[in-house]
C-alpha cells in the first residue's frame, strides 16, 4: 500500500500545472571563511534558506536535517532532545556544528553536539558542507560541517521596543510549544533581538517526558568605525532517557544538560584587505542519572569550557584571485566526577588561495592548515579544491584532502561499569576525495558525486565477549564508498539518493558498539502541494536501510495555511502508518503523532 500511495503521490506531483518559478540571485555561502558566491564553489554543499525551512514545515532543526541526503540524524525520541549527527558514514563525534560561524563542538562527547540547535523560526540559512573540512574549520569536521546562520536584525530610523508572543502549537503526548520575542531598536545604532522558546511533553512511553527552555539574544552596535555583532544563547533541557545509552533495559536512565554560548565578532575593511577577528565561549554541563529517582546508585557530572579566538584574513588581488588565512587558537577545561580534571590548548594556522585558469572557466583552491594540540602533537592538512564550468548551467568539480579527529574525553578516560576509556588512543585520521557534476536551469536542480574516504585508527568501542567491558580502541582501517545524487524539479518535487559501503572491518571483533550501523541506501522525498495561494501541504517519504539489514519507511504530512503577513497556521502528521522502528541504541521511535499551532513570521 505504502508504494502504491507514494507512487501516486509522484505522478500527482508531475502533471500539477507549472508553477512560476523565479531565478534567485546569487546565494552567498561562507564554508571557508570567506563569502564565496555559492554558484561559483565546488564543493558538495546543501543550502537550505529559511524560506525553504517555512515551505517544508519541519518543527525543528533535527526533522529538517534528516530529509538531506548524506546526512543521517539518529534521534532519540521527539523534538531533537537528545540526537545525534552523522554526515555521509562518519561518526557522530566526527561532524562540526556551528552557529554564526562559531564552533559548537564539545570536548566530552559529540551526544552533545546538538544541544544548541536554534529554533527554525531564529535561522535564516543552513549551509551544509559534505565531506573533509578540516583545513577549513580545524578537527571535528572530519566528515563534514554544519553551519546555521541566524537571522538578520532589521533595520529600523525609529526608536521602539516590541514584546509580542510569536508561537504556539500543541500534539501528541500532550507536547506543548510556545515562545515570546523581543526586538528594540535605537535609531539604527542598535539593533537587538531577545528569543525565549519552551517544548515540554509527557513523553510517548515510560520515562521519555521533556522540558525544554531556550533563551537566544543577539545584538548588532554601529559605530563611526563599522559595527559588532554579539550573540548568546542558553538552552536547558531534563528528558527521560529510557534506554537512551546503556541497554535498552536500562529504562529509569535520567538526564539534565545547560549549553550555553556567548561571541563577539567584528569586520574592517581597507581597500581589498578583510579582516575579521571572533572572540567566542561555549559551556557544556551534562548531569546522567543511572536511577532516576535514585541519583546515589550511579551519578556523573561533566563541566567543559572552551574559549575561542579566530583572526581571519582576506586579501584580493587585481587577477581576481583571493587568499583566505587566519590563525584559530582555542583553550579547554573540563571537570568531571568521572573523567577528572584537564585542559589542551589549540591553535590553528590555515591558509588558501583561490585562482582562475582557461579563461576563468577552471577554478583552483589549494590550502592547508598546521594544528598544534597542547597534550598530543602537531598536524598537518593540504587540500586542493577544482571547479570546470562546463556551461552556464553545468559545472564538474573535485576535492582532495586530508582530515583528522582527536580523542574526546570520554574516548579517553570515561569508566562505569560497562565501560572504559583508553588515555594511549591516536587521533584519527582519513584521507578524502570526491568527484561530482552539479546543473542547473529554471526549474530543474541536479548534483550528483561520488566520494572515498580512506580512515585510519578509527576510535570504536569493542570487546571480545559479551562478559567484558566496551573498551575504547584504535582499530585498523575503514574504507567508506558512496555516491548521491539529488533531483528537485520547479520546487515541487526533489528526490535524494545515497549509497554506502563500508569495508568489514569489524570481521575480526565479536563486538562493536558504534561503527556497524551507517545508512547504507537512504532514499529522501518531499512533494509541494500548492492548492492556493493560502493552502498547501508537503508529503515526505524518508526510507533507510543500515549496514545491520535493519530498515524502515516513513511518511510524514504538514499543511499550512496562511494568515497573511499575520503568519500561518499549520498541522502535522508523522509516521502516517505507524510504522515500529529505530534510530539508534534501539530506542522505538514514537507512533504516528500529530502537532497543530500558529506561526508568526519573523520580523
Amino acid at each position: 500500500m505504502k508504494e502504491k500511495l507514494i507512487l501516486i503521490l509522484i505522478f500527482i506531483s508531475l502533471t500539477i500545472s507549472s508553477q512560476t518559478t523565479q531565478q534567485l540571485d546569487e546565494v552567498v555561502v561562507s564554508d571557508s571563511k570567506i563569502n564565496i558566491p555559492f554558484s561559483k564553489n565546488f564543493r558538495s554543499i546543501q543550502l537550505i534558506d529559511s524560506k525553504t525551512i517555512e515551505e517544508i514545515g519541519a518543527r525543528d532543526v533535527t526533522e529538517l536535517l534528516q530529509l538531506l541526503t548524506g546526512i543521517d540524524v539518529r534521534r532519540r525520541g521527539v523534538s531533537g532532545t537528545q540526537a545525534d549527527l552523522y554526515i555521509r558514514g562518519g561518526g557522530f563525534d566526527q561532524t562540526l556544528l556551528l552557529i554564526d560561524g562559531m564552533k559548537m563542538d564539545d570536548i566530552q562527547t559529540g551526544h552533545h553536539t546538538l544541544n544548541l540547535l536554534l529554533p527554525v523560526q531564529l535561522i535564516e540559512r543552513i549551509e551544509i558542507i559534505k565531506g573533509p573540512a578540516a583545513r577549513i574549520f580545524g578537527q571535528n569536521a572530519f566528515s563534514g560541517a554544519i553551519n546555521i546562520i541566524t537571522k538578520t536584525l532589521k533595520k529600523s530610523k525609529n526608536k521602539f521596543v516590541k514584546i509580542y508572543a510569536k508561537d504556539i502549537s500543541y500534539g501528541s503526548y500532550d507536547q506543548l510549544n510556545y515562545s515570546i520575542r523581543m526586538r528594540t531598536s535605537i535609531e539604527d545604532k542598535f539593533n537587538s533581538l531577545i528569543s525565549f522558546h519552551k517544548t515540554k511533553s509527557d513523553g510517548y512511553r515510560y520515562n521519555t517526558d521533556f522540558k525544554n527552555d531556550f533563551i537566544f539574544m543577539k545584538n548588532n552596535i554601529k559605530s563611526k568605525n563599522g559595527s559588532i555583532d554579539i550573540i548568546s544563547g542558553f538552552t536547558e533541557k531534563k528528558f527521560g532517557a529510557n534506554g537512551f545509552y546503556a541497554s535498552p533495559e536500562a529504562i529509569d536512565q535520567y538526564e539534565e544538560t545547560q549549553s550555553s554560548f556567548f561571541g563577539v565578532s567584528t569586520k574592517f575593511k581597507k581597500e581589498k584587505l578583510i579582516v575579521k577577528p571572533k572572540l567566542y565561549w561555549r559551556r557544556n554541563q551534562d548531569e546522567y542519572v543511572y536511577i532516576r529517582d535514585n541519583p546515589e546508585i550511579y551519578r556523573n557530572l561533566h563541566i567543559s569550557n572552551k574559549i575561542y579566538f579566530d583572526l581571519n584574513f582576506i586579501k584580493f588581488y587585481n587577477s581576481g584571485s583571493f587568499s583566505n588565512f587566519g590563525i584559530d587558537n582555542s583553550q579547554s577545561y573540563i571537570s568531571s566526577n568521572n573523567l577528572g580534571s584537564h585542559k589542551r590548548f589549540t591553535s590553528t594556522v590555515y591558509f588558501d588561495h583561490t585562482f582562475h585558469l582557461l579563461d576563468d572557466k577552471l577554478i583552483v583552491s589549494p590550502g592547508f592548515s598546521v594544528s598544534y594540540f597542547s597534550d598530543l602533537s602537531f598536524h598537518f592538512f593540504p587540500g586542493i579544491d577544482l571547479g570546470y564550468h562546463l556551461s552556464e548551467k553545468s559545472k564538474l568539480y573535485a576535492n582532495f584532502g586530508k582530515t583528522y579527529r582527536i580523542p574526546t574525553y570520554t574516548d579517553l578516560y570515561y569508566s562505569d561499569r560497562n565501560t572504559i576509556g583508553n588515555p594511549d588512543l591516536d587521533p584519527e585520521h582519513a584521507v578524502s576525495n570526491e568527484l561530482g557534476f552539479k546543473f542547473e536551469n529554471e526549474k530543474i536542480q541536479l548534483s550528483s558525486s561520488f566520494f572515498q574516504r580512506k580512515s585510519t585508527n578509527i576510535i570504536d568501542y569493542v570487546k571480545e565477549n559479551e562478559t567484558e567491558k566496551w573498551r575504547a580502541t584504535n582499530i585498523r582501517n575503514l574504507d567508506t564508498k558512496g555516491f548521491d545524487v539529488d533531483l528537485s524539479y520547479a520546487k515541487v518535487l526533489r528526490i535524494g539518493y545515497t549509497y554506502l559501503f563500508d569495508d568489514s572491518y569489524v570481521n575480526d571483533i565479536n563486538f562493536s558498539r558504534y561503527s556497524i550501523n551507517s545508512l547504507k541506501h537512504q532514499l529522501t522525498s518531499r512533494i509541494f502541494l500548492n492548492y492556493s495561494k493560502r493552502l498547501s501541504q508537503n508529503l515526505m517519504l524518508k526510507y533507510g536501510e543500515r549496514s545491520d539489514k535493519s530498515n524502515h519507511s516513513v511518511v510524514d504530512t504538514n499543511i499550512k495555511y496562511s494568515l497573511g503577513s499575520k503568519g500561518y497556521l499549520f498541522f502535522s502528521l508523522n509516521n502516517i502508518f505507524d510504522e515500529s522502528y529505530s534510530e539508534t541504541n534501539l530506542v522505538p521511535m514514537p507512533g504516528r503523532n500529530f502537532l497543530f499551532g500558529f506561526i508568526n513570521y519573523f520580523e
